[in-house]
């Protein structure tokens, strides 16, 4: 039985400078998750045209910054992560390319072998987010456990991990003191969901 080798990672973001190319279909699918899970992400978008649908999504997101014009290098430049969603095959291959030798990540849509990282199903509860990954191999099972996890957890999940945090900044001691008394009270709560 093979193993997923991803390294799941939550980045921030809103602090990091992405680029997406294309806004067609695949664009908007693409700034659309992006945004439902990270409102504030900091998007250049680049395409000589863009859809009504990304123009859209783009308009609810003044950190979206939307430039009419075809893919060129220099708008690699600055960016930390690039997703390249166009309908062309060669220029989304050059977009891997040349991210590549500035070690930018690159995700090229639809081409797992041309992608640094993938974006998976993303369940958010409040301060919860949970990542799913298949490893590129079925992105709809990871929609539709996603959607089977945003329904059998509770609202009430938030207000735990604030609770949670509450009682954290209540221990005394070192380090590992707090690691193992966060261990024992969050264990408590694995052992009475498996007895419920």
């Amino acid at each position: 039985m093979s193993k997923n080798p991803l390294y799941p990672i939550f980045l921030k973001v809103h602090q990091l400078n992405i680029l997406l190319v294309g806004g067609g279909f695949v664009g908007t699918e693409k700034l659309s998750f992006l945004l439902k899970s990270s409102p504030n992400a900091q998007v250049t978008a680049v395409s000589k045209a863009f859809n009504d649908e990304f123009l859209e999504e783009a308009g609810k997101a003044p950190n979206v910054t939307l430039i009419h014009d075809a893919y060129h290098e220099k708008y690699l430049g600055g960016k930390h992560m690039v997703i390249a969603a166009t309908n062309f095959p060669e220029i989304n291959k050059q977009i891997h390319d040349e991210a590549k030798e500035r070690y930018i990540l690159v995700n090229v849509a639809d081409t797992p072998a041309l992608c640094d990282f993938y974006l998976g199903g993303i369940v958010t509860k409040g301060n919860l987010k949970i990542a799913i990954s298949t490893n590129g191999k079925s992105p709809t099972t990871a929609k539709r456990l996603r959607q089977m996890l945003e329904e059998v957890l509770p609202e009430e999940i938030d207000e735990m991990l604030d609770n949670l945090n509450a009682y954290r900044d209540t221990l005394k001691g070192d380090f590992e003191y707090k690691v193992k008394a966060m261990n024992e009270i969050t264990g408590l709560l694995v052992d009475k969901g498996k007895t419920v």
